[in-house]
């Protein structure tokens, strides 16, 4: 069941930017902010990355869209001169290698280390991930009716 919810948390991420242009997927629809469709989705490879990767299976690495000094949130930062092509192919990889890590554990009682030192479960990482694609997919809603007045897609 939590598979499946993910699975389709991460389907309606999709969908909300489906058949839109590069320079829209780019588009800062509700400025001051910052947001961007394309960087809900890279935002969302390096949230796989993390809790999947770093956390679950406890391997350190570097994030896709790292933050530096001058771009303090990389994945939502530097979307102007961003590939979307490359950006969701990305996104597709991080969600088909957290697909994997979570299929491979033998249950969802096995636990992870957060950067903080929290141990938090399988399940739990699972039902923060849907909550976390809920959340965003409500932004994706309010962006995709903003570029160009499409709603429930």
């Amino acid at each position: 069941m939590l598979d499946g919810w993910l699975d389709f948390q991460r389907a309606t991420l999709a969908l909300k930017c489906d058949g839109l242009t590069g320079d829209q997927l780019r588009e800062r629809a509700v400025p001051p902010s910052n947001l961007s469709l394309l960087g809900l989705v890279r935002h969302m490879a390096d949230v796989e990355r993390n809790w999947f990767t770093m956390v679950l299976d406890r391997e350190r690495g570097p994030f896709r869209y790292p933050r530096t000094d001058g771009s303090p949130d990389g994945a939502f930062d530097d979307v102007a001169s961003a590939d979307p092509a490359a950006d969701f192919a990305a996104w597709r990889a991080e969600c088909a290698d957290a697909r994997q890590r979570a299929a491979a554990a033998p249950s969802l009682d096995v636990t992870g280390t957060t950067k903080r030192g929290d141990e938090v479960s399988l399940r739990w990482i699972m039902i923060h991930m849907i909550e976390e694609y809920a959340r965003h997919n409500g932004h994706a809603d309010l962006l995709r009716e903003r570029i160009d007045g499409a709603v429930g897609v």
